[in-house]
């Protein structure tokens, strides 16, 4: 496993990190907790040594769940990265899109919220729920236009100077929150969205934040298992499983994306790779990505996760990827 260190600070983390969103069920169609206890301890086993998660995954449950993996482990061994700022437990109007059926079936509103006591309330809760005494990696879910960024500026740094946090990271910041808020605080690390077939970054999150000696840590690297080459026409999701109603799991989209799959199915064969190995492969040599989220819902998912790095694209290999990469049209 490869080690990268974060923009100034002094956490490390494993290149390919375990992304904690699925185990906690919501928005997945369920979890199984022991399946998913069992996943994250593989992973650590075979050096993934970093686990993301935040406290509105499962509302809470996720990082139940990851606490409970991470038990018998030495806990300077490993990198918790969770995230604040979506809070389900409050009345506050949320968008239309975070609204939703809480834990245990609990009527629940999930809304932006980065005031500085909202913040250090979130820490303690996903404290008490990790059974740990820090976060190594303390992030900011989506930015909260409601609160100015010298107000969340200020909490994250006392949270600093407690110790309960090593490093503060964002997800989801612009270029301009992000040059914002790192006039108020160091920010170790962004957590943008990113694919072979989602690259907005590049046009200006990527250079600014590897100008300024921000690590990128991108999640949905197989666009949520589209690249998997396992979605096919008809697949069925389950429960409230949110792919269900996102454009790029139907028609042409699909169609076209399976096509290109299929086209560089051959460059993961002569590697003896999956095609979800190659695509974590040509992520993480992608010019200024630090990092990539994977989730695995079991032990042999895990392992999968894992071997992506055992083996090195060529020049040649990686360019042809890039061409028929930009030959594929997707429509929004």
């Amino acid at each position: 496993m490869i080690y990268r260190k974060l923009g100034k600070s002094d956490v490390e983390i494993s290149a390919i990190t375990f992304g904690a969103w699925a185990v906690g069920g919501w928005m997945w169609g369920g979890t199984d907790e022991a399946q998913s206890i069992a996943a994250i301890r593989k992973a650590i086993e075979l050096g993934i040594t970093s686990i993301d998660t935040a406290a509105v995954y499962g509302f809470g449950r996720s990082e139940e769940i990851v606490a409970k993996a991470i038990e018998p482990c030495k806990r300077e061994d490993l990198q918790i990265l969770t995230k604040f700022g979506l809070r389900w437990d409050i009345s506050e109007p949320a968008p239309e899109r975070w609204k939703t059926t809480g834990r245990d079936g609990k009527p629940a509103t999930v809304s932006h919220w980065a005031k500085a006591d909202g913040i250090i309330h979130e820490c303690e809760q996903s404290l008490k729920r990790l059974n740990t005494d820090y976060i190594d990696v303390f992030q900011q879910h989506w930015p909260d236009p409601g609160t100015p960024v010298d107000e969340s500026a200020e909490a994250l740094t006392k949270l600093l100077a407690q110790g309960k946090i090593r490093a503060v990271g964002e997800s989801n910041f612009s270029v301009e929150l992000l040059d914002e808020i790192s006039h108020q605080i160091p920010i170790a690390s962004n957590q943008p969205p990113y694919s072979m077939v989602n690259r907005g970054i590049e046009d200006d999150v990527l250079p600014y934040c590897v100008e300024n000696d921000i690590s990128v840590i991108v999640y949905s690297p197989l666009q949520r298992g589209l690249l998997t080459g396992k979605i096919t026409p008809g697949y069925e999701f389950h429960g409230d499983d949110h792919r269900a109603n996102s454009g790029l799991f139907k028609g042409e989209n699909l169609n076209r994306t399976n096509a290109f799959l299929n086209e560089i199915r051959p460059i993961a064969e002569s590697h003896g790779a999956t095609l979800a190995q190659l695509v974590i492969n040509w992520t993480l040599n992608r010019p200024g990505i630090t990092a990539v989220l994977v989730g695995a819902r079991n032990p042999k998912q895990a392992e999968e996760n894992a071997k992506a790095l055992q083996f090195d694209l060529s020049e040649d290999e990686t360019a042809s990827i890039n061409e028929k990469l930009d030959a594929l049209e997707l429509t929004s």
